[in-house]
């Protein structure tokens, strides 16, 4: 019997012009495998973080989104209360654990490997134990402590602060082609283990029996983070339990995407890094997610949230 998957991604408004590249990927993958694949998405519309520059061009995202998505086989839901990628995780994590075998969490800005779910159904009926994470071959980082999840062909190139031309580098933003070109010559699967985990959540591949055993994203974790978050819970509760990692496949994380925050009022700055920091909530969000993080088991420590963002200094 095929290994039941679910797949979810949560679509921010602003980013319309980008989700279509994930889209077809997701397509693709789905048609190379023969088993039970659940599709979610979350497209959010609120405002309350970053303002759309009318309230015209916010109905044309919408529309736009609607349209790439259009898919009898996806479960959709448009949504203009305030959901974050962590409060989106989380309960897909908490509902599609008892709907699937395994659980993969997508992202706007991820190109889904097509052999993607033939090798997690190969993984999944061969591993020797129920639970487990699995990630997948990714661009070259910057420093070594990500080494052991890189792919094969960008592990030994160099790392270029900035440079958005050379295949291997972060900012450099990869198409549909350009990744079939790695996966398509494959012969053999490079499959190793790694300890202690090291991930982070484009692409993250969960058994359901770990979030059953009562592993998640703490609500602490409001907003960003939360493959941090997530990781340390999984070792608290389960201990260094395996991550397989497929060396040789390779899974896109365009994490500089050009497009990836269109229509945003106010922003400032050039670069996608500049222009996200220029808001001030999201410097001060983005610190007390990790104090709470840091914080997660000390008894003392009372979490930050929404409220003490919004407090003025």
């Amino acid at each position: 019997m095929n290994t039941k998957f679910a797949i979810g991604c949560l679509i921010q408004w602003f980013e319309c012009d980008m989700i279509e590249d994930y889209i077809d990927s997701l397509k693709d993958a789905i048609n190379q495998y023969k088993g039970e694949i659940l599709v979610d998405f979350m497209v959010c519309l609120n405002q309350d973080l970053e303002k759309c520059i009318s309230e015209e061009q916010l109905k044309i995202c919408e529309s736009k989104i609607g349209n790439q998505i259009l898919d009898v086989r996806f479960k959709t839901k448009f949504t203009r209360d305030l959901i974050t990628i962590a409060d989106y995780r989380r309960e897909f994590n908490q509902k599609y654990c008892t709907q699937a075998d395994v659980l993969v969490w997508g992202e706007s800005d991820m190109l889904v490997p097509k052999q993607m779910f033939n090798v997690l159904d190969y993984l999944h009926q061969n591993v020797p134990v129920s639970k487990y994470l699995a990630t997948f071959g990714i661009n070259k980082m910057w420093d070594n402590s990500w080494k052991p999840l890189e792919h094969i062909d960008f592990t030994d190139k160099p790392f270029i602060e900035g440079d958005d031309k050379n295949w291997w580098s972060i900012p450099y933003t990869m198409g549909i082609e350009e990744m079939n070109s790695f996966n398509d010559k494959i012969e053999e699967l490079q499959v190793t283990q790694i300890q202690p985990h090291k991930f982070n959540g484009c692409g993250l591949v969960i058994s359901s029996e770990v979030i059953k055993s009562g592993v998640n994203i703490p609500q602490s974790c409001f907003f960003i983070h939360e493959d941090t978050s997530f990781m340390i819970m999984t070792q608290k509760i389960l201990g260094n339990i395996p991550q397989y990692h497929f060396k040789n496949i390779l899974l896109v994380h365009n994490r500089k995407h050009p497009q990836k925050r269109n229509y945003v009022k106010g922003e400032k700055g050039i670069y996608l890094d500049d222009q996200r920091k220029s808001n001030n909530w999201y410097n001060k969000a983005n610190q007390m997610c990790s104090q709470n993080n840091i914080n997660l088991f000390n008894p003392q420590h009372k979490s930050f949230t929404w409220k003490d963002v919004w407090k003025k200094s």
